[in-house]
């Protein structure tokens, strides 16, 4: 079973420099939403921001273990736009 902690490392490691949130959104370790920001985003389109996401965790994704990951992504400056939280 994985953990929101394992998957924020994981892409962090793929991703340096970006800022990473899982949370588990059913309790059993397989259903996740994400958001992440990261520079690796700027000029990119949406799409391929969320490729850039699922390729670090495709062993886990093909192996079903990771079953849903909802994605929010965003480049430092798209992130900043849209203003406190």
């Amino acid at each position: 079973m994985l953990d929101a902690e394992t998957l924020r490392r994981y892409l962090l490691d793929a991703l340096p420099g970006s800022e990473v949130e899982f949370n588990d959104t059913t309790g059993t370790g397989d259903h996740f939403e994400a958001r992440v920001v990261s520079p690796a985003f700027t000029g990119k389109t949406m799409v391929e921001q969320h490729q850039l996401v699922y390729a670090p965790l495709q062993q886990w994704l093909k192996s079903g273990e990771l079953h849903a990951l909802a994605l929010k992504t965003y480049s430092p400056e798209q992130w900043k736009k849209l203003g406190p939280r």
